[in-house]
């Protein structure tokens, strides 16, 4: 007698518009059509048609006040969010975590899947990048740093609740096993590198370096915006976040030339790699997927030689990686890249290792052998 189609729950932190998370969530919903979806917080139409199509429970921090702008002030209510959401129902549960929701409460029958995007970033080793003294004085920054002992205690000790680990790059496999004393097969997030392609004309007009990210602490944004100035190139920034007003402030203050164009379009952003001298990758990334989407398109990048990056540049052939975190050293990797003569076609076929095809095949694969034998 065959078996019943499994019921699948799928989870993730928050829905607040389409970073490398959501571009996961969006191949995993894509794959499994019938799932549910499980969020702390939903801000409406900000995500992937794929996404929104799902059936979808929100937590009670859904209803607190300015939860849009402001769900990360509500930090240390997302425990007691995560383990009330009622997934008894279902035989699988697919979290995609990269903060809180790793530790669901599940059903004695279903299998567990955490495709983890990285170990609480907060609670472990960036607390001083969103919580430090220089960030919410010096109150504020003792007040938070017991709540993230607390969160980092809770964190650990629910490691357990997933049954298997997926890690996306091997620097978060190495994390998850320091943190939660856990091993994690690696595989590597999705890029639709069946969008992201090269020009299919020659480029034209004055070079520019590239920056496409969230604007928070531990991207590294200020950096970016010095090394280029020192290069002597002009600075495009995709993207939004906290730290924008900060960063126009500093960057109007020194004379940098740095445009800040706010959030577009993935086919603007897919028209600024193409063109681009550059991608920079400043910041300590846990993988990455800006350095791969402008490889997609041929564009080489330079990037800090930390974290998902060295698994994604070959520094050299498609970029180059800059060992120290300094804006001298990060100018002179954009001043290497720009002199060299690179090959778009082999930065190209470098970024087809992390096609979105690819990913699906083995994320399907990880959760058949989780789910296989008697239930």
């Amino acid at each position: 007698m065959s078996r019943p189609p499994q019921r699948i729950a799928i989870v993730h932190d928050w829905l607040t518009g389409m970073r490398g998370g959501e571009k996961v969530l969006d191949a995993v919903c894509e794959r499994f059509p019938d799932a549910e979806l499980f969020t702390l917080v939903h801000v409406k139409g900000s995500v992937s048609p794929a996404i929104e199509r799902l059936r979808t429970h929100t937590s009670f921090v859904q209803h607190l006040p300015f939860v849009k702008r402001l769900y990360r002030a509500y930090l240390p209510l997302f425990p007691a969010a995560v383990e009330q959401f009622d997934l008894d129902d279902f035989d699988v549960v697919l979290s995609i975590s990269h903060c809180a929701v790793k530790s669901v409460i599940r059903s004695g029958r279903a299998k567990h899947l955490c495709y983890c995007l990285t170990p609480m970033r907060y609670a472990w080793d960036q607390f001083d990048a969103y919580f430090g003294p220089d960030r919410v004085g010096a109150a504020g920054s003792a007040v938070m740093r017991g709540l993230m002992n607390r969160m980092a205690k809770w964190d650990r000790e629910t490691a357990g609740r997933a049954d298997r680990y997926v890690a996306i790059s091997h620097y978060v496999a190495g994390r998850i096993r320091r943190y939660y004393n856990r091993d994690a097969t690696v595989i590597y997030p999705p890029v639709d590198t069946s969008f992201y392609t090269p020009t299919p004309t020659s480029t034209t007009g004055s070079p520019y370096a590239l920056v496409v990210s969230a604007l928070v602490p531990y991207k590294r944004i200020d950096m970016a915006i010095d090394a280029a100035r020192l290069a002597d190139i002009p600075l495009k920034i995709v993207g939004d976040g906290p730290e924008r007003a900060r960063l126009e402030h500093a960057a109007l203050s020194n004379g940098s030339d740095a445009a800040f164009l706010g959030r577009l379009s993935d086919d603007e952003i897919r028209e600024l790699y193409r063109h681009a001298a550059v991608t920079l990758l400043p910041g300590e990334e846990d993988f990455g997927i800006v350095p791969v989407e402008a490889q997609a398109c041929g564009t080489p990048v330079v990037a800090l030689a930390r974290g998902g990056a060295t698994e994604t540049v070959i520094d050299g052939t498609t970029g180059v990686l800059v060992d120290d975190a300094s804006a001298p050293a990060f100018a002179d990797g954009i001043t290497r890249a720009l002199s060299a003569s690179f090959d778009r076609a082999a930065i190209r076929r470098n970024a087809e290792r992390f096609s979105r095809e690819r990913f699906i095949s083995e994320i399907s694969g990880v959760m058949a052998a989780l789910t296989m034998g008697p239930r």
